[in-house]
């Protein structure tokens, strides 16, 4: 069910002493607030932090009653220092038990593969009460716990449990942007953009500026939630980029 005049939220805690040292570079928080979008729910904060389990609490507690949905990645594995599930489930105040179709998933799919051993068997472990999120690229399921979702920490394997997700969860409008590229330094234009932005309130501005063969330029991003009042913000900025004798392409640089 979708609710367009509400604005639905998600915060997602990455989790991950590989992460945070740098020996793995995240790819999923852009897959996930991709995907949330489509789904009409903005990813308002991010959060990564270590394998401990007191801070994966603290985040878990922190962001959980402040958005609808709360996602994580990461932590769901085999290994000992896998310790999501866990830190879920004392956030929560429940008790980890083994999901039985989880662990029928996982014998089935370790069959011919040694088996289902001590190490396998920790990813059938869920916080009471939770659901199963499908997981067709590794037989290990995601979990889901209220407004809660633990997802594996491997993007591709992230990506199949969003697809089963895709349209399961409730959220509002889409949010719509268009693009506009132009080579000016951005704070030659900062009061245009804060004049345009203001005069369409149902709209956003973000500035990005970059450099590229030797020059300034930036993109400016607006958005959405209604197509009518995009469409205006984007020729009024146009507009007023023309008017002031700026280069500028929409669909960005």
């Amino acid at each position: 069910m979708t609710d367009p005049a509400r604005i639905y939220t998600a915060a997602l805690i990455v989790i991950g002493d590989e992460i945070l040292s740098g020996r793995t570079h995240d790819k999923n928080i852009a897959q996930i607030a991709s995907w949330l979008q489509v789904q009409g729910i903005r990813l308002v904060e991010v959060r990564v932090v270590a394998d401990i389990e007191e801070q994966i609490v603290g985040a878990v507690n922190a962001l959980r009653p402040a958005n609808d949905y709360l996602f994580t990645t990461g932590g769901i594995g085999p290994t000992h220092d896998d310790i999501t599930v866990d830190a879920v489930a004392t956030a929560l105040g429940v008790d980890v038990v083994i999901h039985p179709e989880a662990r029928t998933i996982l014998e089935r799919y370790y069959a011919d593969k040694g088996g289902l051993n001590e190490g396998r068997l920790r990813m059938a472990r869920v916080p009471a009460g939770a659901e199963l999120i499908p997981n067709r690229m590794s037989g290990a399921p995601g979990i889901r716990l209220g407004n809660i979702f633990l997802m594996a920490g491997v993007p591709h394997i992230t990506a199949g449990m969003l697809d089963a997700l895709t349209g399961e969860l409730e959220g509002g409008a889409p949010l719509l942007a268009e693009t506009v590229g132009c080579w000016v330094a951005e704070s030659e234009v900062a009061d245009l953009l804060r004049t345009v932005e203001r005069a369409h309130e149902a709209c956003q501005i973000g500035s990005y500026p970059f450099f590229r063969e030797g020059r300034v330029g930036a993109n400016f991003v607006i958005r959405s939630t209604d197509a009518g009042d995009l469409d205006s913000c984007m020729h009024t900025l146009c507009d007023g980029l023309s008017a002031a004798g700026y280069d500028f392409t929409p669909g960005g640089i």
